[in-house]
């Protein structure tokens, strides 16, 4: 396999995400061919299954966008079987230790390196080098979305076999007890951002985070660079919006 994503990010370049909530192959297929550089499929907040996310994996073939899903929870069946559906990586939520890190990486990569079972199916249907490709072209990334995860950060990312952060800003305001939605001038909240992209400069290792139509600018200029913008519901819902105001001559 080859992972476009991780070798653009390699490569110190910008990439561009979304995520995707809704759970049809027809949204997967539009967005991968939108420019996108990688697709986020959520299996923490959305309601859909496995045999929903195989679909939408699917229709992603032929285009050069990276499929990313973000796993109910740091299990390593789950996170098998996520990978087993073809997926080139996993960003995997509440990681606030070293320990937890290190069950990640282990529960995406085969053994030595890992635990993770023999049984690739749809992703090595194709791909004869699945196995001797996988462990090094897997993305594993690690969200930041707690006090203790920020405290915890440089061990974290010091992990071997973590390839990015990804923060949750706000799951990481609430936790922090700032409150919703995150406010981007609070020193606080903003000291916390600052941390994640120092720490991750440090290990050289990218950060990125959930941003909307603003927080994207900042956060690019910052040097966040594993960001997501927006959401497939988001984009829906404004072009909605926006078809209706020029319907109606607005």
């Amino acid at each position: 396999m080859k992972n476009l994503l991780k070798e653009k990010l390699a490569r110190g370049e910008n990439a561009v995400g979304t995520f995707v909530e809704m759970g049809h192959p027809d949204v997967a297929d539009i967005l991968s061919h939108s420019g996108f550089d990688w697709l986020l499929i959520d299996g923490e907040h959305s309601p859909m299954g496995f045999e929903t996310m195989e679909r939408m994996l699917q229709a992603m073939v032929g285009s050069d966008c990276t499929p990313i899903v973000r796993p109910q929870w740091n299990d390593p069946v789950i996170i098998k079987r996520i990978l087993d559906l073809g997926a080139h990586g996993i960003v995997v939520p509440w990681v606030n230790t070293k320990e937890e890190a290190e069950a990640a990486v282990r529960a995406a990569k085969y053994p030595p390196e890992g635990i993770r079972g023999w049984g690739p199916r749809r992703a090595a249907r194709y791909d004869p080098d699945y196995r001797a490709t996988a462990n090094d072209e897997i993305m594993v990334a690690i969200q930041v979305e707690t006090q203790e995860s920020l405290d915890n950060l440089d061990e974290i990312l010091g992990v071997e076999g973590i390839d990015a952060c990804y923060i949750g800003p706000w799951d990481l305001s609430n936790n922090l007890g700032l409150g919703l939605p995150p406010d981007y001038d609070n020193k606080k909240f903003t000291d916390a951002l600052e941390h994640v992209i120092d720490t991750a400069d440090k290990h050289g290792k990218p950060a990125g985070m959930w941003t909307n139509l603003t927080s994207v600018t900042w956060a690019v200029k910052r040097g966040f660079r594993f960001n997501t913008v927006i959401n497939a519901d988001m984009m829906l819902e404004y072009g909605a919006k926006e078809a209706v105001k020029k319907g109606r001559g607005n």
